[in-house]
């Protein structure tokens, strides 16, 4: 039988109760505010929730095993996950929502400290969003082997092309930072042949060509979109765990996220 530890007892309860005072009330609010526009930019509602779970020491529940996280393990934070789950704002509000959870464990794990600073702390305080590029419209790349996105080494950089979609959280005008999956090695063993990298959204090729809807529904303001990167280029050292090393990332660092996401 599960025990719980007495942190995520006591965590739990509290979560419980901000649920209550401060997330179920303010749905309506939030689909007021998207439906009043614009809908690609973030609600005032959700930041000034943030700020009060900040406040209230619930934020960043996530990351087991970490400095940076509540140091609960997976099995403790289970049941508090599943409390976020109840509500469309709340994973956000605590800053325990996917891609975001994923990336930042990736980064906790694998990034160098210059990647953690100018990328893991600013998502940990909420600031910035993040997404993660990996499926794509031609191949069934659910399975990762599968995927044909190019990741190809010119000098002191890295050349990027390729087409992805589901790219959650691209949509968000918060969104600073991708992690892009991608072929660096077509002639090594299937499972060493693809690699991750650190691309800033802001640099010259990256395209957003649209939003896609889920069921009719867009999930503005964060949404799901297709990107094309066209001759991306970024430095070198933007690459976790050098070439081959996506295989080991997903266990390390995507695994649990997608448990995180499943609950939420």
């Amino acid at each position: 039988m599960f025990e719980f530890s007495p942190k995520a007892l006591e965590l739990r309860e509290r979560l419980l109760a901000f649920m209550d005072e401060h997330i179920y009330p303010n749905e309506a609010t939030f689909r007021d505010e998207l439906a009043a526009g614009p809908r690609w930019q973030p609600t005032r509602i959700v930041e000034t929730l943030k700020a009060k779970a900040k406040a209230a020491g619930l934020w960043n529940l996530f990351l087991p095993e970490s400095e940076y996280g509540a140091g609960l393990s997976n099995l403790d934070y289970a049941p508090l996950c599943e409390i976020m789950g109840r509500s469309f704002l709340a994973p956000e509000v605590f800053n325990c929502s996917a891609p975001d959870t994923g990336n930042m464990e990736v980064l906790v794990r694998y990034g160098t400290p210059e990647q953690k600073k100018q990328w893991l702390e600013p998502l940990l305080a909420g600031e910035i969003r993040s997404c993660f590029a990996m499926t794509e419209p031609d191949v069934a790349s659910s399975d990762a082997t599968n995927i044909s996105a190019r990741i190809e080494r010119d000098g002191d950089t890295y050349v990027v092309n390729g087409r992805k979609w589901w790219t959650s959280g691209a949509g968000d005008p918060r969104c600073k930072l991708i992690i892009f999956m991608g072929k660096t090695n077509p002639e090594a063993p299937k499972h060493q042949q693809q690699s991750m990298l650190l691309i800033p959204m802001d640099t010259p090729g990256v395209r957003v060509v649209r939003m896609l809807d889920v069921f009719g529904y867009d999930d503005a303001p964060h949404g799901h979109a297709e990107v094309i990167f066209e001759n991306v280029r970024v430095p070198a050292s933007n690459l976790l765990l050098g070439k081959g090393g996506a295989s080991r990332l997903p266990r390390g660092g995507l695994a649990p996220a997608a448990f995180t996401t499943a609950c939420a």
